[in-house]
């Protein structure tokens, strides 16, 4: 359309199609800023020292640019407007030569570059001698040409960078090192300053050409509407393909589809737009031609002179045909009855073959390359944005690729009072990992693993023995791991071990620990394996290369090895990402079971994703989740984590949730925690209701705790971790002021109106019925026993249940009485269910569990009043709570310790078979584990003063919390009674519609208190809605890549080769001394 002599838009209003190129070639730039201001105001915004090179050569490029397309283009044919773009790898393949020459080993890529380098300058050579050889005395035409050949030249300095660091790689160049160094870190005010000069150098480029050519500006102002609109769509149309052709090469990149979805296509465009372009040309001349009948004998040139010039300028019919004849224009100047104007349409098939093969050798190299699944988008391309004239050439020449290393995985999974059947479900899922990645076949190098368990609390006091014997539960692990028969028992200062190398030459190490000989609990064992493992251990050289992960796990989490991998990638590709966990399903059956699958799923729908999208995870659970040596070992994470509680709330904040607590050690360091959604693992949840609130009322207090922690440091955290914003920080305190107001919102909200509804009692009646109970309940909780509480609260919770169903129905007897649906609660509940539906539409192979959210909207009042009421009060309780078992009556009293002879302290069985007595661990272990525990891991003394002591700060730091938790509920509480009785007068009276949205004339009376927490609660759902939808395409494009990236011959297996076995009854003399081994 900007060519002289088209008419789609006419020769006067061509500086509006000047300016809309203009803006396509500053789109890209526009988005670079936007991006890299965000990413400078909320990450990084270091200032260069070397920018003066980098501008440089955005100078030049963004000058090449403006007059490639601005200037020479618009006088040049389509053909060769199309088939120039592939020439701009002309610089790019000579730096190719240079980088492969430079580099220390033989490169197979070195012909095709150089093979490219010439056809590129072939084509090149062609193209200026048969334009000019057309007609030597069209001066204009041979400017024309030449500005065509030195602005692609310029723009092929737009990939310098990636040649750059290649070469200064390979070479002993302190000054290119340094470059790439720079801009690597100063890489985000880098491209504010080049996407600003762009800009303006593109703008003063437009500026200067259009008088120059004689245009005026001032047509822009009087553009008609017909033209405007053609304008818009056509710019809209580049744009917008421009911007979905870079996500989608992106997205195949990631997706592992590289040859197929990115390569292949980005070869065939040019060729496939020289096609859309000319053969509509070709038919509808061959059309004219046979229109005529062979009444008369017409030639290219006369079709041009009649049909294509000869048209009504003011034509209005369809745009198409206007475009192809406007196409046809700029092909109007050869003679197809001339070989010589044939020769050069085609160039003798040598200037687009020749520029198109340049760009394929250039790119060659790109076919053999092996791309990791979800690969970062800045390890897939130099820059950051793509080109908007010349999308396939950026994209191609922009592509690098980094090779990765094989990681080590080492499973840690802790365990207590599991049953036989959940010890099974993690030694199967081990089993299946070995099987999955086999230590002995040299094609997996991914990653390799081991597998460790550790046992606490393993030893018991036997009436009779002065040894300690395992105790019945390490007893039903070492029944299902006698079966295997290659096993290695070493004695250590912490108790037992027992190494198993698996079938396909994994190792699984069983540490047995005596609480007598070291700290006990699944966090002291974490700390001791992290010490060991990553310090005293060879493992300790990967720390350093971010290739070392630790996967934690609960003594019954049953998982797949594809959940394990699709956690591996998120830390694999991305090295701030210090933890990453997965899709936990809690598993069991009943009411209690049921209510936790719709919680749960809820909580990682909605909220775990919008974590991972806006912020960061704030727990990445214990059960399944993969973390990295280095941020374990960071600064202020491992020796802040292996702190002993010294005061009340460190046993509140430390103990009662040590995974959040080691989450909220890693934000506040500056690492990433990250969710991902395809990866599936299931662990027992408690079954009963007793269990389910010693669950809760451990993890309610841990989580406000950790919570305010971070809020407390939101300043710091959110200029150290570059995940983490203030907008972020400000969505957490909405939602812990949201969760501290739960209990009164219930009370004052939700019943309060199915109270009234079904009473037809005035609203502040109707709350102070509602607070009567809960209050009742308050009062009780400081008074009775623990088991007394959960049992009023299982009554009350039946109570509240049948009375959760009357709210239900009360809202659609509301909707029915009132005759509409758009009051603010009517529209809540259709709005909410209708987010809940798509989410589990989106989450299909979990969809039934949404038929269990009729059971969690009923017991809603249970989960959020009664239990938050009985967490907070027995917040001092810092017990685990669950699987704990009292001693049996009549059971024997551990002995006081006696000196041991030598004789004892050698013995030691396993499987009824006696060890030999000398020591079998190293002796530097052996000094390592005994620094270890006196430093870390010593069992803590048994004092009585001390635990009185702490157990009064419990209480007293309970009484504080409670009376400014329930002090502000009862505010709520207070400013609800206070809006209710003068509802006439504060009361927010909106209009009321029928069913047919039809002004009634009467007036709706709305609580402002109400209206804010339905506002509150469906902004806060609908940006969870929102991250959710975003989360699961990328979810979609990980597992994607991960089957076309999965073995074939593992991505058909039908059955799982390990089933679930079954309990064999012996009996296992496994005894240690308590004592030091050595």
């Amino acid at each position: 359309m900007s060519n002289e002599g088209t008419k789609t838009i006419p020769d006067d209003q061509k500086p509006v199609i000047l300016l809309c190129i203009g803006c396509s070639l500053i789109a890209s730039s526009v988005f670079l800023f936007l991006k890299s201001i965000w990413k400078a105001c909320y990450k990084t915004s270091k200032l260069p020292r070397k920018a003066t090179i980098v501008l440089f050569f955005e100078f030049l490029v963004s000058v090449g640019a403006a007059i490639l397309t601005i200037v020479a283009m618009p006088h040049l044919d389509i053909v060769t407007n199309v088939t120039i773009l592939n020439g701009v790898a002309v610089l790019s393949t000579l730096l190719q030569v240079i980088a492969q020459c430079t580099a220390k080993e033989r490169n197979r890529f070195l012909l095709p570059s150089i093979t490219a380098f010439i056809l590129i300058l072939l084509g090149y050579t062609l193209f200026l001698a048969l334009y000019i050889m057309k007609d030597p005395t069209d001066i204009k035409m041979a400017i024309w040409v030449g500005l065509a050949v030195g602005g692609s030249f310029l723009v092929s300095f737009n990939w310098w960078e990636t040649y750059f660091r290649l070469i200064g790689d390979n070479s002993s160049s302190v000054f290119l090192k340094s470059l790439c160094k720079d801009m690597t870190k100063c890489q985000n005010v880098l491209h504010i300053l080049s996407s600003l000069l762009r800009i303006v150098v593109t703008a003063c480029v437009l500026g200067a050409y259009v008088p120059l050519a004689k245009m005026d500006w001032v047509i822009v102002k009087s553009i008609p509407s017909r033209e405007t609109r053609i304008i818009a769509i056509t710019i809209g149309i580049q744009l917008i393909s421009s911007a979905l052709c870079h996500w989608f090469a992106v997205a195949a990149c990631k997706m592992h589809a590289l040859r197929r979805c990115f390569i292949l296509p980005l070869y065939l465009a040019s060729l496939a737009v020289m096609a859309l372009l000319v053969v509509p040309v070709i038919v509808y001349y061959q059309e004219y031609r046979i229109s005529l009948n062979g009444t008369a004998s017409i030639n290219f040139t006369s079709y041009c002179s009649v049909v294509v010039d000869g048209r009504n300028q003011s034509l209005k019919d369809s745009v198409f045909p206007n475009l192809v004849l406007d196409v046809t224009h700029t092909l109007c100047f050869l003679d197809m009855s001339k070989i010589t104007d044939v020769g050069i349409l085609t160039g003798n098939e040598l200037v687009p073959m020749s520029w198109w093969l340049g760009l394929v050798l250039a790119t060659l190299h790109l076919w053999y390359l092996n791309v990791y699944r979800i690969q970062r988008t800045q390890d897939l391309f130099v820059r950051r944005l793509y080109e908007g004239a010349f999308i396939e050439q950026s994209l191609l020449l922009n592509t690098r690729f980094k090779a990765l290393e094989t990681v080590m995985v080492y499973l840690c999974a802790t365990m207590w009072h599991e049953t036989y059947d959940e010890m099974m479900n993690i030694i199967i899922s081990i089993f299946r990992l070995d099987k999955y990645r086999p230590k002995t076949d040299p094609k997996y190098n991914d990653f390799t693993f081991e597998a460790h368990i550790y046992f606490d609390d393993a030893f018991e006091q036997v009436e009779g023995s002065q040894e300690r014997h395992l105790n019945k539960y390490a007893k039903n692990l070492v029944e299902i791991i006698q079966q295997f028969p290659d096993q290695k028992v070493i004695r250590t200062p912490y108790g037992g071990r027992v190494v198993i190398t698996m079938p396909h030459g994994n190792n699984i190490v069983v540490h047995f620990k005596d609480k007598e000989l070291i700290r006990h609990k699944k966090r002291w064992s974490q700390i001791s394996f992290d010490y060991h493992y990553f310090l005293f251990s060879r493992s300790y050289f990967y720390i350093k290369n971010h290739n070392t992960y630790l996967l934690a796990l609960d003594g019954d989490t049953d998982f797949q090895p594809a959940a394990v991998m699709l956690l591996i990638d998120r830390l694999k590709m991305y090295p701030r990402v210090g933890a990453a966990c997965g899709r936990i399903h809690p598993t069991g059956s009943g009411p209690a079971v049921w209510f936790q699958k719709f919680e749960y799923a809820i909580s990682h729908w909605l909220q775990k994703t919008a974590e991972h999208v806006f912020g960061c995870v704030l727990c990445s659970p214990g059960c399944f989740s993969l973390f990295r040596a280095a941020a374990l070992m960071d600064n202020n994470v491992m020796k802040k984590y292996s702190t002993k509680s010294m005061e009340a709330s460190h046993y509140i904040q430390y103990d009662q949730g040590e995974d959040r607590w080691l989450c909220t050690l890693l934000l506040k360091q500056g690492w990433r925690v990250e969710y991902n959604a395809a990866s599936d693992a299931y662990t027992n949840a408690p079954e009963d209701f007793k269990e389910l609130y010693n669950q809760r009322r451990r993890w309610g207090p841990s989580t406000m705790a950790n919570v305010v922690d971070l809020l407390g440091s939101s300043n710091i955290i959110s200029q150290k971790n570059p995940s983490i914003s203030k907008p972020f920080m400000f969505y957490q305190l909405f939602s812990i002021i949201s969760a501290i107001l739960a209990p009164a919102t219930i009370s004052g909200v939700q019943l309060v109106c199915s109270l009234a509804f079904i009473l037809n009692i005035h609203s502040a009646a109707a709350l102070v019925m509602s607070v009567i109970p809960p209050a009742i309940y308050l009062g009780l909780c400081f008074k009775l026993k623990a088991d007394t509480q959960i049992t009023i609260a299982a009554v009350l919770s039946v109570m509240y249940a049948f009375l959760m169903l009357v709210v239900t129905m009360s809202i659609i007897g509301s909707m029915v009485k009132d005759k509409t649906i758009l009051t603010p609660s009517s529209i809540f509940v259709i709005a909410m269910t209708t987010i809940y539906i798509i989410t589990a539409i989106m989450h299909p192979q979990e969809f039934p569990i949404v038929f269990y959210g009729v059971l969690y909207i009923i017991c809603i009042p249970s989960a959020y009043l009664l239990l938050t009421i009985y967490s907070m009060v027995n917040m001092n309780n810092v017990s685990w709570g669950t699987r704990e078992t009292k001693p049996a009556a009549g059971a024997a009293t551990p002995a006081a310790n006696t000196p041991q002879t030598t004789k004892q302290k050698g013995r030691f069985y396993f499987c009824g078979t006696q060890c030999n007595t000398r020591p079998v661990l190293l002796f530097e272990e052996q000094e390592f584990w005994m620094e270890l525990q006196g430093r870390y891991l010593k069992p803590l003394p048994d004092d009585k003063e001390r635990q009185k002591k702490i157990a009064s700060d419990l209480r007293e730091l309970r009484n504080k919390i409670n009376f400014a938790f329930f002090f502000l509920n009862a505010l709520w509480l207070v400013a609800t009674f206070t809006l209710q009785v003068f509802e006439a007068v504060l009361s927010i009276k909106i209009p009321k519609f029928n069913y047919s949205l039809v002004e009634t004339g009467d007036k709706i009376q709305i609580d402002p208190i109400a209206l804010m927490f339905i506002v509150g609660f469906a902004l806060s759902v609908i940006i969870q809605f929102l991250a959710m939808l975003y989360h699961r395409v990328y979810t979609l494009i990980h597992y994607v890549a991960f089957l076309d990236t999965e073995p074939r011959e593992q991505r058909h297996e039908k059955q799982d080769s390990y089933q679930q076995g079954k309990k064999v009854f012996t009996t296992i003399p496994f005894v240690s001394t308590n004592t030091n081994l050595n």
